[in-house]
């Protein structure tokens, strides 16, 4: 049950979050076309480089929880 709590809690805050870059998404697609080709290319590696502590964070401790139940 408390799998399911887990689970049903973190694809909730998926699917909220996904919802709230997708509205942002749009006005920075705009910005990035009129901007031009090197404005657009600076804007794209801005959110890669923002990107990567979050999915870093993930993926640390999805490797420790991965590594504590296979030792079990």
């Amino acid at each position: 049950m408390k799998r399911f709590i887990l689970v049903a809690g973190l694809l909730a805050a998926v699917v909220m979050q996904k919802e709230a870059v997708a509205q942002g998404c749009s006005v920075c697609t705009k910005t990035a076309q009129g901007l031009g080709d090197k404005s657009a290319k600076g804007l794209n590696k801005g959110i890669i480089y923002l990107a990567f502590l979050p999915l870093g964070i993930i993926g640390t401790v999805s490797l420790l929880w991965w590594r504590s139940r296979s030792n079990q």
